[in-house]
């Protein structure tokens, strides 16, 4: 079994920052991409940036220059770092990672976390 946690969303005023964590626990052979959404109220899921194994990363042009994304391969871990916060950021924001378990190494399966709430006041 595999998890994904987030952590790290909250209230902040525009113009602010929150650095958003994913850990992955469980029976976990290894993590190919790792990615970021987020959907606001009334709107489709939509990718805010993903990155590789080898840290290849690409980003939603809403967010490109403001929000960093990056992973720490030792801990199974994903980060986001957004700076420059709107009020359109306002979402809640879940972690995606594609994993091959020990069980089934040959198999890249999706998990994603539980979402975290970020809002941004203007």
């Amino acid at each position: 079994q595999v998890q994904l946690v987030e952590s790290g969303g909250g209230l902040v005023q525009a113009g602010g920052s929150l650095r958003l964590s994913c850990a992955a626990s469980g029976s976990i052979f290894s993590i190919n991409t790792m990615g970021w959404y987020r959907q606001a109220p009334g709107k489709q899921r939509e990718l805010v940036a993903a990155i590789t194994s080898v840290g290849r990363t690409n980003y939603a042009d809403s967010v490109k220059g403001r929000f960093t994304i990056s992973r720490d391969n030792a801990k199974n871990t994903g980060y986001l770092q957004m700076n420059s916060l709107k009020p359109e950021d306002t979402a809640v924001y879940y972690c995606n990672a594609v994993i091959r378990t020990r069980s089934d190494y040959e198999l890249a399966t999706d998990f994603w976390g539980q979402g975290t709430q970020v809002t941004v006041s203007s």
